[in-house]
């Protein structure tokens, strides 16, 4: 977008004389921005990125909450009168993932064409269709499983937030902190899985007494979800430099290293988002008396605490890539990941909950930690890539962040399909042979399949990029 010729640009206070100064337009657009000048960064760009995260995080977290409601709410159809199959309930799981991880395709691009601000207000308030539309369905019991599936996946709007605010955190900050508050901003949004999973089991008991009132999981939500896009409108910014073009998407497509990472971002996202959808399902399987805990009025489901631990380690994930290396972190949570699967197969006879719970809440660590340090070697790999064809400094540039933005996009939405295809894995290995182990089989061989493609690409000492 231009600069608006009227419009004379103003100097930041504090701004140096050396550094292009800050121009703030109607709109609350901002040009001349580069996180990469120390002085600009020092001075007054900190303190903007930090702000514009704040409200990234708090309708991101809306987002994801939205996207994991029917997690919970498939748990309470029974009780409300639904007579759905094994398989449908799967099913309803499943969907809101598939077209989650389809709609951050997308939804990358939006942040270049309206502005991360606008496209923010904008993606917040398609939330309003999904939580009204759940609300509505499940207060009829004789509502048609294809409408009820139609309206999950209406939640699919929840997960496509995550492509396009990532996008628009990473223009935000420079390169060296990427890291960090990239992690801040993804635990931001996976925490509202695990909020509406400990939320939705109070609210459906204590808004109807004995009973349950269903659509209250539902209707909840619509105030935040209000005031979410209130905040964003009022205190976030557009960074006119935040640009892409298809060129330069072709270009991350044909990307060799893309590719690599969408796969690995199935094994730590895809796990993180699968699990966190069906852990009230395997707990209602497994151990239905553990389903639902009293508290008297209210109940509550334990399973809120697998995506809890798996949203509060992945910033530490991150952390510890910037400090460590993204590419070693990331084989330690595969070798976890892979070890615990294997744990859960091998202890589920023992009907031992709290062991079972145990094991998925490190198994949630691993892939929360992961996701962190996966997500942190995107940049890192791009920012090299440039530098071999010819930069002389390991510095983004603002080519190597557009492209770096769509690339994290576009391997977030390959990886939220994890989302959808662990659902359907562990459904096929139910309808198969009447237990989930042959699918936590496939997930141990998947698990070992990544540490290997991590190591050979990015740890071992003859890899053209080194430790990443």
């Amino acid at each position: 977008m231009s600069i608006d010729e009227a419009a004379s640009p103003t100097l930041t206070a504090g701004q140096p004389a050396s550094a292009p100064p800050l121009s703030h337009r109607p709109g609350r657009w901002i040009d001349n921005w580069d996180a990469e000048d120390n002085d600009q960064w020092s001075s007054v760009g900190k303190s903007i990125a930090k702000r514009n995260l704040q409200w990234s995080i708090a309708c991101e977290f809306l987002g994801f909450v939205v996207w994991q409601l029917w997690s919970i709410v498939v748990v309470y159809l029974p009780a409300a009168g639904f007579t759905f199959s094994t398989s449908q309930i799967f099913w309803l799981i499943s969907m809101p993932s598939l077209v989650g991880a389809t709609l951050r395709i997308p939804y990358t691009f939006m942040v270049p064409r309206f502005g991360g601000r606008n496209w923010t207000i904008i993606s917040a308030l398609l939330l309003l269709i999904p939580s009204i539309g759940l609300a509505l369905c499940v207060s009829n019991p004789e509502t048609p499983f294809g409408v009820m599936l139609a309206v999950a996946a209406l939640a699919g709007f929840g997960g496509g937030n995550f492509a396009s605010s990532m996008a628009n955190i990473t223009f935000f900050y420079p390169a060296r902190e990427k890291g960090w508050a990239l992690g801040l901003n993804a635990a931001g949004g996976n925490l509202g899985a695990a909020v509406a999973q400990l939320v939705v089991p109070i609210a459906v008991a204590l808004g109807a007494a004995a009973t349950l009132n269903l659509p209250l999981a539902g209707w909840i939500w619509v105030p935040l979800i209000l005031a979410a896009a209130f905040g964003a409108w009022k205190y976030m910014d557009n960074l006119s430099n935040a640009k892409t073009d298809f060129a330069g998407s072709l270009a991350a497509v044909r990307e060799p290293h893309l590719w690599i990472m969408a796969l690995l971002y199935i094994g730590t996202f895809g796990s993180f988002i699968g699990f966190a959808g069906v852990f009230p399902k395997l707990i209602v399987d497994s151990f239905p008396e553990f389903s639902t805990i009293a508290m008297g009025p209210a109940t509550l489901s334990l399973a809120f605490l697998g995506p809890l631990v798996g949203s509060l380690a992945r910033p530490f994930g991150g952390r510890l890539a910037d400090r460590f290396g993204g590419a070693f972190i990331t084989v330690a949570a595969f070798a976890v990941m892979a070890a615990i699967a294997l744990s859960v197969v091998w202890t589920l006879p023992l009907s031992n909950f709290w062991l079972f719970l145990g094991l998925f809440l490190i198994l949630f660590a691993a892939a929360g930690a992961g996701n962190g340090a996966t997500y942190r070697m995107i940049p890192v790999i791009f920012a090299r890539r440039g530098a071999a064809a010819g930069s002389a400094e390991l510095r983004e540039s603002v080519s190597t962040a557009r492209k770096s933005a769509a690339a994290l996009g576009l391997i977030s939405a390959v990886g939220a399909y994890g989302g959808f295809l662990i659902p359907q894995v562990l459904n096929a290995s139910k309808g198969a042979s009447g237990s989930y182990d042959g699918a936590f089989y496939g997930f141990v061989a998947g698990y070992v399949v990544m540490l290997a493609v991590t190591w050979f690409f990015y740890l071992r000492r003859s890899s053209t990029l080194g430790k990443v």
